[in-house]
């Protein structure tokens, strides 16, 4: 029996527009006080170089937006192509002058086509993810973030979701050396609730490495790792190996964006996952403000 369900892509839309309202808002309070200044006190213009720098790290002191692309290739008997897009936004608060909440919350969209004869297809909204990290305001070329991170059962159908309430420890360690930007992201989550019968005991770990170009180009690999502790031997982890290019672009003195393009074969996958995945992505970095 089907129950009529809000739109996934209405639900994230929603939450993308509320977004922007305060990232519009900030950037017209920004454009404004630039303007109000006098021709010898407007900062200095960043270089692409920078702005790229701050899109690559994940808990920036900047308000973000990303929109990730996941086309996974070979999943299931039939070996088909299964589909997830993640809007992204990523938003700083001040706790106090020495310290900032950066609150990261994933919203995936995903499109599961039946994997062979006689199984299911879908196509929703998966479990949310928000990610909380507590992050010192000021650092040198080493920054790092602590904090929790949940997974909310919002899936719109079975297929997308693991069913459960999960929560964990999260960590973020950065190095930002001239050219590099270097570092990873880390969590292990438990299942605490929901109506499923399995637990949730799972791993995920992304490093990422990044060597930039004046001109806004780079160079990136960003695999994502997991492990699941609670499937069988053989089908724990999965390891993908890869990598590509990125280019950061600027329009006026707003909003400037980056985009980038990798794909990844996984060395290690479960049983019917995926054996290569194309990553696409398009971020939006917004001025920060006071």
């Amino acid at each position: 029996m089907s129950t009529q369900k809000a739109s996934p892509r209405s639900m994230v839309t929603l939450l993308s527009l509320l977004v922007a309202t305060r990232l519009t808002a900030a950037d017209e309070v920004s454009s404004g006080i630039l303007a109000e200044k006098p021709a010898h006190e407007a900062p200095e213009q960043e270089s692409l170089m920078d702005l790229a720098e701050k899109t690559q790290n994940p808990v920036p002191d900047q308000i973000k937006l990303q929109f990730q692309h996941y086309f996974n290739f070979g999943v299931g008997p039939d070996d088909v192509m299964q589909y997830q897009e993640n809007v992204i936004p990523t938003i700083p608060f001040k706790l106090t002058d020495a310290w900032n909440l950066v609150t990261r919350t994933t919203m995936p969209i995903i499109n599961q086509p039946s994997k062979g004869p006689g199984m299911e297809s879908a196509f929703g909204l998966g479990d949310i993810n928000p990610q909380f990290y507590v992050v010192p305001r000021e650092h040198g070329a080493f920054l790092w973030g602590l904090g929790p991170t949940f997974t909310l059962p919002t899936a719109t159908a079975s297929l997308l979701g693991s069913g459960k309430w999960s929560a964990g420890p999260g960590a973020v360690l950065v190095l930002m050396q001239g050219p590099w930007v270097v570092g990873t992201r880390v969590n292990n989550q438990w299942s605490f609730a929901g109506w499923r019968d399995h637990e949730v005991n799972q791993l995920w770990l992304q490093p990422f490495i990044h060597y930039n170009f004046t001109n806004g180009w780079y160079l990136a690999t960003l695999p994502t790792y997991s492990a699941n502790w609670t499937a069988s031997s053989g089908d724990v982890w999965t390891v993908p190996v890869g990598g590509g290019v990125g280019k950061h672009v600027r329009f006026g003195k707003g909003v400037s964006f980056d985009f980038q393009i990798q794909s990844f074969y996984n060395v290690d996958k479960p049983t019917g996952a995926a054996d290569w995945q194309l990553f696409f992505e398009i971020q939006m970095l917004f001025p920060k403000w006071k």
